[in-house]
């Protein structure tokens, strides 16, 4: 056999042998199962509880490689505390300030891996025009085919707690909690 001949065989051979490399797969948020809520002590009273109704973005993972990338972005206009006057208060000027900032991000750094499951997140929080490092832990996370949809699917649930006095949000800290923790609940389809 030629040089030539057996090089051919051997990069035949090798395309068949060879176990396929998984490319990164791109996931689109699901609005109606993807909200962010929000948590804080509420004059050591109680702790408040609230969500945003509005969430878009992506996520893209590549389990074989242990890699990926999130970028979220929430409407900050669609905050929901249960009471509208109080949606109102949380828009204004001394608290999410929605009429200069109507949307907040989170754009990942790095997404860490245990096995082929991602257990943090590492990003930038961009909340009221302040951009503040942060790493989300994920506390459960499922890949799997969609059961209604018939589509690829990804969930996770992920939390982190931040001040918002590091977002220019301090009004009536300590007594109204300065730490605030941040849960997402998400659900994305494969693009």
């Amino acid at each position: 056999m030629t040089p030539l001949k057996t090089l051919v065989a051997a990069l035949a051979f090798a395309s068949v042998t060879a176990p396929a490399l998984a490319a990164p797969e791109t996931y689109k948020l699901d609005a109606g199962h993807t909200f962010p809520r929000f948590s804080y002590s509420h004059f050591g009273f109680s702790t408040q509880l609230s969500r945003f109704n509005r969430t878009t973005g992506t996520v893209t993972l590549d389990r074989a490689a242990r890699t990926g990338a999130v970028d979220i972005t929430i409407d900050t206009t669609s905050v929901d505390t249960g009471f509208a006057v109080f949606d109102e208060h949380i828009q204004a000027e001394d608290f999410l300030d929605t009429a200069k900032h109507p949307t907040a991000t989170f754009r990942s750094s790095k997404v860490v891996f245990s096995g082929d499951a991602p257990t943090a997140v590492e990003g930038v929080l961009t909340l009221k025009g302040v951009s503040r490092p942060v790493t989300l832990k994920v506390t459960s996370f499922q890949a799997m085919p969609h059961p209604i949809l018939k589509k690829d699917a990804i969930g996770a649930n992920a939390t982190v707690t931040v001040k918002r006095t590091d977002f220019n949000m301090g009004k009536y800290a300590p007594h109204v909690g300065d730490d605030v923790t941040i849960d997402v609940a998400v659900e994305a389809i494969r693009e």
